[in-house]
């Protein structure tokens, strides 16, 4: 038996040693993708010289690495899926990948990768690509420096940028993506990393989670999406330097959790959101060394919450710092800075010798009646919010912060190590930034 694996190791390795390379362009012999892959050989390499090329879904069922050059375009002509890889060690970088077809019946992409492993997509640019890169039963691999333009207008018929359906250890990083319904979209993924991203712009999440464990996030900004991001339904997710801002609208926030269980949201900056963080039937959560800053509500939380921790946060000019319908008294709310706390420090230790209840009287009300907003910072209103301060009845007695900070904390960041792309040096190339989309688009 060992002798059987050792010849088919040497067959493979033998195989690659002999790899070849393969040109294709407009004026080449070799004009067209789909050719040049039937006549491949495993291992081979494609390289793609810039023109325009439409040849419906392009299917690559053998080891490949593509390279374009002068960025080749593949146009879809908004009828197919337009690059369709069944192999494992797929590679491709430096192409223009472009209208791939809508369907009301099923999801068309850019790239799907279907039960590959060990890919990496790098440095290419999609546009109107519907679902641009599309990862199903798909482990090992990278999407690195990647940029996603879409110009969807509802959700029904536009898909994600970056799309991720029952995936193992994917590496998500330096991508930007805009103008989609999902920015980033994970369905039973685990073990997991998203690193550096900028979602903008998209129309309903930046991030969306969805039964997924053991992943983690950060160093992305998600700014003027639809909802934000959302993490639904799984656990022990990791969540530390992002920056969630500008996600207004009726039913917005920067961050939702909603079952959420035994994760940490560390040093982030919510900024100018509707809601801050919004939290629903989640336990366990590590909630520290956050930056809440110009939200309509820092943070609301529903009943069903229970064992949270929130501390060392700093609360800076939000319109409401706290709303919660139904505090579980196992949540803890010591130790922060809340920028409008009145009270002292006489023994000058930094903490105030009078505990901060955070939830004002009016917060309570327009939680319930959303209509009352017209009153914030009414003469009323402050009278209100002071007897509710001074005698509290409406407000959770739960919810005190026992030992308020009298200055903003000051974060030492963390060390979280360093996210790379693949260690592969078959080319080497600039990260694709935002100022290169073609003004036409």
């Amino acid at each position: 038996m060992k002798k059987i694996i050792t010849i088919l190791i040497c067959g493979v390795l033998t195989q690659c040693a002999f790899a070849n390379t393969l040109e294709v362009c407009p004026a080449c012999a070799l004009s067209s993708i789909t050719k040049a892959i039937a006549l491949a050989q495993p291992c081979d390499s494609i390289f793609v010289h810039g023109g325009v090329y439409k040849e419906g879904n392009i299917v690559v069922d053998k080891e490949l690495t593509f390279i374009g050059i002068n960025w080749p375009v593949i146009d879809g002509e908004n009828g197919t899926e337009i690059l369709t890889v069944t192999a494992n060690q797929f590679f491709i970088e430096g192409f223009q990948i472009q209208n791939a077809g809508s369907s009301y019946v099923e999801d068309r992409a850019g790239i799907r990768i279907k039960k590959g492993r060990d890919f990496t997509i790098r440095h290419n640019k999609f546009y109107d690509a519907v679902f641009a890169i599309y990862l199903q039963h798909a482990a090992d691999g990278i999407v690195d420096g990647n940029t996603v333009v879409s110009h969807a207008l509802n959700q029904a018929n536009s898909g994600n940028a970056i799309h991720m359906w029952y995936c193992e250890n994917i590496r998500v990083i330096n991508n930007f993506v805009t103008g989609n319904r999902d920015g980033i979209y994970l369905e039973f993924v685990n073990n997991s990393t998203i690193a550096n991203n900028i979602s903008q712009g998209n129309l309903r999440y930046g991030l969306h989670f969805m039964f997924s464990n053991h992943d983690n996030y950060f160093g992305n900004t998600f700014r003027e999406n639809g909802a934000g991001v959302a993490v639904m339904y799984s656990k022990f997710i990791d969540m530390r330097h992002n920056l969630f801002e500008q996600n207004w609208g009726p039913a917005s926030y920067g961050l939702l959790l909603k079952d959420i269980n035994d994760s940490q949201i560390h040093l982030n900056e919510f900024r100018e959101n509707t809601i801050g963080v919004f939290i629903e039937t989640s336990n366990r959560l590590d909630i520290t060394q956050n930056n809440f800053v110009q939200n309509g509500w820092a943070m609301r939380m529903s009943g069903g919450c229970q064992f949270a921790n929130f501390t060392k946060n700093n609360f800076i000019s939000n319109s409401f710092d706290l709303a919660v319908t139904s505090a579980g008294t196992t949540n803890s709310f010591d130790g922060n800075y809340w920028n409008d706390y009145s009270g002292y420090d006489l023994d000058r230790d930094g903490v105030g010798d009078v505990p901060h209840r955070p939830m004002k009287l009016f917060s309570y009300v327009v939680s319930r009646t959303p209509e009352a907003m017209v009153l914030l910072r009414s003469l009323f209103i402050d009278i209100l919010n002071f007897s509710e301060k001074v005698s509290p009845i409406f407000t959770p007695e739960a919810v005190i912060d026992n030992q308020p900070l009298m200055k903003k904390c000051q974060f030492i960041p963390d060390k979280l190590g360093t996210v790379t792309g693949s260690n592969d040096s078959r080319t080497a190339g600039a990260t694709i930034i935002p100022e290169e989309i073609p003004a036409e688009l």
